[in-house]
C-alpha cells in the first residue's frame, strides 16, 4: 500500500512542553489508525503536525505532493450562515463558482443525512447535528486522507452511532482515516490500527486485534486496564 505519511524521529516543542518527542510511524492508505492515550499525550499535536497545521521543531514528516486531506476538529467552528453556505464556502474558496459550490453542498448533505437542514442556522443545530456538519464539509472537499480529533466527544450515544456510521462508511469507500479517541469501544469498532501516545512518545503501534489481545508495553498496558476496567 502507498505510504500516505512517513514521521522519522519527529518533536514538536511548544513552548516549555515537549508535545511530541521523536515519534517515528507511517500511514498507509487505506489503513484506519485510531491515536490514543490520556489527555495530554500528544494526539491532538500529531493530527496538527499530520495535517500541516504544527511544523515539527525536529525530524522529518514526508508525505506524496498534491494529497488531498481534511481535518474535523473537536469542536468545529460554525459560521453565521446556513448549513449549506458553511459547506458551500470551503468549495468556493477552492475556485468553484457559488451555484455548483451550493450545489456540491447539498450533495455532501445528503451524504450525512443533513439535506433537510440545509437552511437552516449551523448554529442553531445540535452537537451531533453539528459534527455531521463538519464531516459534510470535509468529504465535500474528497479527501483522500481524513483526520479527526475526537469526533464523537460532545455526542450523545444516538449523534454517536450516527457519526461513527458515517466515518465506516468513509471508510469503506477508501479513505484514510487517522482519528483520536478516548472511547476504547469505538476504537475497536472502527479501527485497524492502534497507536498508543504517552508524554508526546510513540509506546505502541499495533494492529487493533493484538493491541486489545496481546502483550502491551507496561505503560500502554497501565492504560488499557484503566480506561476498561
Amino acid at each position: 500500500m502507498t505510504v500516505l505519511f512517513g514521521l522519522s524521529a519527529v518533536s514538536v516543542q511548544l513552548g516549555s512542553v515537549t508535545a511530541l518527542a521523536g515519534c517515528s510511524l507511517q500511514v498507509r492508505a487505506g489503513e484506519r489508525v485510531a491515536l490514543v492515550g490520556a489527555n495530554g499525550s500528544g494526539k491532538t499535536t500529531l493530527l496538527r503536525t499530520l495535517h500541516g497545521l504544527q511544523k515539527p521543531t525536529a525530524g522529518q514528516l514526508q508525505q506524496p505532493q498534491m494529497l488531498r486531506q481534511a481535518m474535523v476538529h473537536q469542536r468545529p467552528f460554525m459560521l453565521r450562515a446556513s448549513v449549506r453556505s458553511n459547506v458551500a464556502l470551503g468549495l468556493w474558496l477552492r475556485g468553484l463558482p457559488w451555484r455548483q459550490a451550493r450545489a456540491q453542498a447539498l450533495r455532501a448533505l445528503t451524504q450525512v443525512r443533513l439535506d433537510d437542514l440545509a437552511e437552516r442556522s449551523a448554529r442553531a443545530l445540535s452537537g451531533g447535528q453539528q459534527q455531521r456538519l463538519a464531516l459534510a464539509r470535509a468529504w465535500a472537499l474528497e479527501p483522500q486522507v481524513l483526520l479527526l480529533d475526537e469526533p464523537t466527544a460532545s455526542c450523545d450515544p444516538a449523534a454517536r452511532r450516527e457519526v461513527e456510521q458515517l466515518m465506516g462508511e468513509f471508510a469503506a469507500s477508501g479513505m484514510t482515516l487517522i482519528f483520536s479517541s478516548h472511547n476504547l469501544g469505538q476504537v475497536k469498532r472502527l479501527a485497524s490500527r492502534v497507536v498508543y501516545l504517552e508524554n508526546g512518545e510513540v509506546l505502541a503501534d499495533l494492529p487493533v486485534h493484538a493491541f486489545f489481545n496481546g502483550p502491551l508495553p507496561a505503560a500502554a498496558a497501565h492504560f488499557l486496564k484503566g480506561e476498561l476496567g
